[in-house]
């Protein structure tokens, strides 16, 4: 056809997404429609419609290579198109969706699916690759490797891209908008703040200090955001580390919000934490003069016992190994271990194997799966001359001890970390149930297993002096259990000392109780202020010459001892919740529980939320400490903490 006087109309009516692929030509009369890729000629007319041209794209070879892409506003005025790189009997069901994207303000659900060249945003989309490497822990470097960059070229050639440098930027704006968020929320927060205080470690021997809040909402859910993550230097003192401590509490504003803090039971620790509660009882912002404020990590302590007890089980460990590896070592060995289990009719369905020396759950399974073949491996070493590693007798029947003593602690453990969000009021019964344990094991006869014993009680003790308190006011605040789990667990501990220690709670309760009512009080009454707008005259409420103060107090005690019982008389006097109603949630109960005891929820909600233990599913049984990410390491501390915080916020955000 000879196109020598043909003609490119350029019309703002072709509105169909297949015109991205075609130019319109006009001859004479006639148009054509010429792809842009292939260069052949299709009918162009308005009469024909655009159905001819998208059967040609999907066939279109040389088309097949780009990626295949159009708006939702091109589907909606089209209709359903077919893509040619999709299977034509593809179901819907089939197709991927993205779900639990939080779009940036101004950012809409249609901009997601707007990929065409025309609507792509380099802004937007550079933020989106910085909040992917956020929430992933992915390298910075990554935007520089080849593949990387290939990779995104491919998929959109429009995509400007960027260095390391950049995106390093690009993560420090999120995480500056992102703490800005944080910050609102804590400010707005009905109750108080309690943090945890964690060490890492990096690769290259830095450490850093990482401070989590833990804090109840207006909706009553457990939440928790690590606010700062900062580095310090291993010549820090004791003195330096709490004015650390301090100057982000002060930086975030919640100075006046802390309720408690968490640590690892360290000595180190004992001094920090009393700095810090000091500071904060001066300015009066502590309950009880700070009786709760100090709370040390019940995972932690169970740690430190399970440290003594591998250390007990050393030469016995050594042996257990070295044992599994003789039998393993070759198929020979291994069948003649076998064929003895069968001869002394051992049945076992698992089998022996090597343990994780970081996970000391796993070498508490290792050592329990051997004992159940000490016969099989008493046999091995009577007809194999080669084995000689064979532990003694005294030693399988100490292990047989000290393996009880590990499981009573992987229950526990799996008891702290079965709840996602564990509550404050979760730890009493186990932890006490520990307490005597720890004081039958210290009976043992075997002195190498009492004196065992003694050391981790003696443990175990420091922990209890200063914990144990808090942990009972958290069961008294559960609604199933109030008073009545603390005086069973304390006549099971303390015998006839016990009535002494269960006022001591009691006590306890009624003064958090009182200050929390005075809190009220103040909120109320400077709600009343906002809301007058400022001093109300003498005819209408109490001003500076209101000599009937005097007489509120006297109404105020004689009225309640006429009968006007407070929020925590009628909590503890009314009968309690049923201990196993399914799905019970302590949270919900005083979510709804709230109008009837206004001052007791308050207190619940601030002791609720008091972390007992810091320990996560994923690091529980942890020998080592936590160390950063090697790519991470190699960052400027600021970018660190950057990164680390805006991680923690953008995954709470998707999970919630």
């Amino acid at each position: 056809m000879d196109m020598s006087d043909a003609v490119i109309v350029k019309s703002t009516r072709l509105k169909s997404v297949v015109w991205n692929d075609f130019d319109r030509i006009k001859k004479g009369d006639s148009c054509i429609a010429v792809c842009r890729h292939c260069k052949k000629k299709l009918s162009g007319s308005s009469t024909s419609g655009t159905s001819h041209l998208r059967n040609h794209l999907i066939r279109c070879q040389r088309r097949a290579n780009l990626p295949q892409i159009y708006t939702a506003r091109d589907k909606k005025k089209d209709g359903a198109l077919t893509i040619a790189n999709f299977d034509q009997e593809q179901k819907t069901d089939e197709v991927i969706n993205l779900v639990n994207i939080r779009f940036e303000q101004g950012q809409t659900k249609d901009d997601i699916s707007n990929y065409g060249s025309s609507n792509f945003n380099q802004t937007r989309s550079r933020f989106d690759l910085a909040r992917m490497i956020i929430l992933h822990g992915y390298p910075l470097s990554m935007v520089e490797q080849v593949g990387f960059r290939v990779f995104v070229k491919n998929l959109q050639p429009f995509f400007e891209l960027v260095t390391s440098e950049g995106v390093e930027a690009d993560c420090m704006e999120i995480y500056a908008k992102e703490k800005q968020k944080v910050s609102e929320v804590l400010d707005k927060l009905p109750g108080k703040i309690s943090l945890t205080a964690d060490m890492w470690a990096s690769f290259g021997g830095s450490e850093f200090l990482s401070l989590t809040a833990h804090y109840i909402d207006e909706s009553w859910q457990l939440n928790k955001k690590i606010l700062s993550f900062i580095m310090v230097d291993s010549s820090h003192t004791e003195d330096m580390l709490s004015e650390i401590i301090i100057r982000s509490l002060m930086d975030w504003d919640i100075d006046r919000k802390l309720f408690s803090m968490t640590f690892d039971s360290f000595s180190t620790n004992d001094n920090i934490a009393l700095k810090i509660r000091d500071r904060q009882s001066q300015n009066k912002f502590l309950y009880c003069n700070g009786q709760l404020f100090d709370v040390r990590c019940a995972a932690n302590v169970i740690n430190m016992m399970v440290q003594d007890t591998l250390e007990a089980l050393g030469e016995m460990t050594a042996k257990v190994r070295g044992s599994i590896r003789y039998v393993k070592s070759s198929q020979a060995i291994q069948s003649k271990f076998n064929e003895i289990a069968q001869e002394v009719g051992i049945q076992v369905e698992r089998c022996i194997g090597l343990d994780n020396p970081l996970q000391w759950n796993s070498t508490y399974a290792m050592v329990e799966i051997a004992l159940e073949y000490r016969a099989v491996f008493a046999l091995l070493q009577e007809n194999d001359p080669v084995y000689t590693m064979c532990p003694s007798d005294i030693e399988w029947d100490r292990a047989t001890v000290i393996t009880s003593y590990l499981k009573h602690f992987v229950e526990m453990t799996n008891a702290f970390t079965r709840f996602k969000s564990p509550t404050a009021n979760l730890y009493f019964h186990e932890i006490c149930s520990l307490y005597e344990q720890l004081k039958e094991w210290c009976k043992n006869p075997d002195d190498y297993i009492s004196s065992l014993a003694f050391k981790m009680r003696s443990k175990f003790e420091e922990y209890w002096q200063r914990c144990s308190l808090g942990l009972a006011v958290a069961a008294v605040l559960d609604p199933r259990f109030k008073m009545k789990l603390v005086e069973f667990n304390y006549a099971q501990i303390f015998g006839s000392v016990a009535p002494g220690r269960i006022s001591d709670v009691h006590d306890c309760v009624k003064e958090l109780y009182d200050e929390h009512s005075i809190s009220l009080a103040s909120l109320d009454q400077g709600l009343a202020w906002q809301v007058g707008g400022g001093p109300r005259m003498p005819s209408s409420g109490r001003d500076s010459r209101d000599r009937l103060t005097g007489f509120d107090t006297y109404l105020q005690e004689t009225t309640q001892s006429e009968g006007l019982k407070s929020d925590l008389d009628k909590y503890l006097e009314e009968p309690l919740f049923p201990r196993n109603a399914p799905g019970f949630d302590v949270l919900n109960w005083w979510k709804v529980h709230t109008p009837r005891y206004p001052i007791l929820s308050m207190m619940a909600r601030n002791v609720l939320g008091m972390p007992m233990s810091k320990a996560s599913l994923d690091s529980a049984f942890n020998t080592g400490g936590r160390v950063l990410d090697r790519d991470w390491s190699s960052l400027k501390p600021a970018t660190i903490q950057a990164l680390m915080c805006a991680q923690d916020w953008i995954r709470s955000e998707l999970e919630s």
